[in-house]
């Protein structure tokens, strides 16, 4: 037995992201580029060591190799410790069984002997798929002095939007007095945002009857917290106030990108009081062309630019060639554009090479669907791809 530690954090970054289309054939969820140099999952743990947490499970399984690759031993974010720091937790096979995570509940579940090594008073479960920026530890102290078996953070949203989430029902204490997945008449507008704090003796308690429990679907939202409410543990809401975005869609992907720029952006990455660290810190500087062109734009290291771009996001060492335009796009890293090709709101993926004269994606309308482009594609030149195309990651050569 390690230690006695006051609080781990479980990340779940397993995830397929089937929404993402072509960003996700390849890599996980949290492994999809964001911000010309950041990845989804640098967000949550960046909040983890701002909040001096410095034990993370991260359980995988869809497409792990380029997560667990970026994470590494954790040292971007300081989580690279002898006694805690950040794991990779997939599934593995065990004496009697071994399965796929089944469901958040189930995945938590199987890494109960990892848990119980640290020997944590606290549980903190998190997703990998959103960007935010949370002191977690502010939330642990908001539990503890509540008393509370499980504390869940809270997001405002409009009430039009609420019937889109799961909303919590509070009285004047923020005591959780009801759940409602999804409502069709929602009685507040505090949704749950998927972060859950729990005293680990009841999470331990609850995983194990859940997994006893026919039939369940072995997840918080539809099974942990309802038996929990229904057996009357003391759960309260934590109130969030901060920026926060689910990127599980692709237009919520772009809206978030374009959430950074601008001259008040809606979200501030440059916060010195609360860094977001990444692996891709070190990178080059940028070269801008004589004749090139860039207006209300986040542009990474590494970036040479002769052509124009237009209100987008440019991740790592992009070269965008003589008289191209990229305008409400999202330029992952390693991207080739070449001379004369236009970009119009579109996510282009990693490793991508764009030939001379292509056209992709359509002017930004009210109607115009977003046009994808998987990692490691390869269009020929003067080809011309429509807003909403989805191409999947690898093709070559496109006729």
């Amino acid at each position: 037995m390690y230690k006695h530690k006051k609080c781990i954090a479980m990340l779940l970054a397993g995830g397929q992201g089937s929404r993402l289309f072509a960003l996700t054939t390849k890599v996980a969820k949290p492994a999809v580029s964001f911000g010309a140099k950041y990845r989804i999952i640098d967000f949550p743990l960046s909040n983890c060591t701002n909040s001096n947490i410095d034990t993370v499970g991260v359980l995988t399984q869809y497409q792990p190799l380029i997560l667990n690759d970026y994470i590494g031993n954790g040292q971007p974010w300081d989580l690279d410790r002898l006694y805690g720091g950040v794991h990779i937790l997939p599934p593995y096979q065990g004496k009697n069984s071994s399965d796929w995570y089944k469901g958040t509940a189930n995945a938590i579940y199987q890494n109960l002997n990892f848990i119980e090594s640290y020997n944590p008073d606290h549980v903190l479960i998190l997703s990998g798929d959103h960007i935010y920026k949370m002191d977690y530890n502010e939330m642990l102290e908001y539990h503890i002095a509540k008393g509370a078996d499980c504390t869940i953070a809270t997001l405002t949203v409009p009430m039009e939007d609420a019937s889109r989430f799961g909303i919590m029902n509070t009285d004047a204490d923020m005591t959780i007095t009801e759940f409602e997945e999804k409502p069709k008449q929602p009685k507040n507008d505090q949704a749950s945002m998927g972060i859950y704090l729990f005293k680990t003796e009841k999470l331990r308690e609850y995983l194990i009857a859940d997994e006893n429990t026919e039939g369940s679907s072995n997840d918080f939202g539809k099974n942990i917290i309802p038996n929990m409410l229904n057996d009357g543990c003391k759960m309260v809401a934590f109130p969030f106030k901060g920026y926060w975005k689910d990127v599980g869609t692709v237009d919520s992907l772009w809206s978030a990108n374009m959430d950074l720029i601008g001259s008040n952006p809606a979200f501030d990455i440059y916060d010195p009081y609360w860094k977001i660290y990444s692996r891709n810190m070190g990178i080059q500087p940028q070269y801008v062309g004589e004749n090139a062109k860039i207006a209300n734009s986040l542009v990474s290291g590494g970036t040479e630019i002769e052509g124009t771009v237009i209100n987008s996001v440019i991740g790592s060492n992009v070269k965008i060639g003589k008289g191209a335009k990229v305008i409400d796009s999202v330029i992952f890293a390693d991207v080739e554009i070449g001379a004369g090709a236009t970009i119009n709101y579109s996510i282009i993926d990693e490793k991508v090479k764009i030939g001379e004269n292509c056209v992709i994606g359509n002017e930004k309308s009210s109607d115009a669907k977003i046009a994808l482009v998987g990692r490691e594609c390869n269009i020929k030149a003067y080809k011309v791809l429509q807003g909403g195309c989805n191409l999947e990651a690898g093709k070559e050569d496109q006729e």
